[in-house]
């Protein structure tokens, strides 16, 4: 029989893929190290939950990534293996935990603040809708007394009026303007206090 140790020389295109593969395991294993040489139990009571479950599935994940890497230097594709989807249920879990860890990231609610703003916002929107009410009250009322007032000063004009034109049909005869004039300073006097009261 012939000695087949010669036909089972690697190819060299294959040769520094090896080799790679090679320091990348010397680095892992220098890497994974810490971890063998502690106790799980011990680890994990070192641990928050939120951490030991990201180093179970970071360990989970490599172990399953070298056992991929060990099928296909068997030559087996690990496509058709079950440990695709095993490897696919731990990337499920990796993310859950990332979203897990991105909600205790995230802002809280500041309850009482929120409280105190919306009240604030509510006090403000009912003094705005009472403001305009009461200005509407206000005015009301002023224009009646200003009405009020305005009637009372175009009663004393025309009073004043009336006296006047007795006092300047007197004065008529008499050839004196004295009545004229008094009319004008009533009829000036009673506007100018109308004005003042609006």
């Amino acid at each position: 029989m012939a000695n087949n140790t010669g036909n089972t020389e690697i190819p060299t295109e294959l040769k520094g893929k090896l080799a790679a593969l090679d320091t990348s395991l010397t680095g892992l294993e220098s890497s994974l190290e810490p971890l063998l040489k502690t106790s799980l139990s011990e680890m994990s009571s070192k641990l928050e939950p939120l951490d030991c479950a990201k180093m179970d599935l970071v360990a989970a994940y490599a172990i399953n990534s070298l056992f991929w890497v060990y099928l296909n230097v068997n030559g087996i594709n690990p496509k058709e293996h079950p440990i695709k989807q095993e490897l696919d249920r731990i990337r499920g879990y990796m993310s859950r935990v990332k979203e897990i860890q991105d909600k205790a990231k995230a802002p809280k609610l500041d309850k009482e603040a929120s409280k105190r703003f919306v009240k604030s916002a509510l006090w403000q929107a009912a003094l705005k809708k009472a403001l305009p009410e009461q200005e509407k009250q206000i005015a009301g009322t002023k224009a009646s007394t200003s009405q009020s007032k305005t009637d009372n000063s175009k009663s004393q004009i025309w009073k004043n009026a009336h006296k006047n034109s007795n006092a300047k049909g007197k004065g008529a005869n008499t050839g004196s303007t004295q009545g004229q004039k008094r009319h004008m300073e009533s009829n000036c006097n009673s506007k100018k206090k109308a004005k003042r009261n609006t």
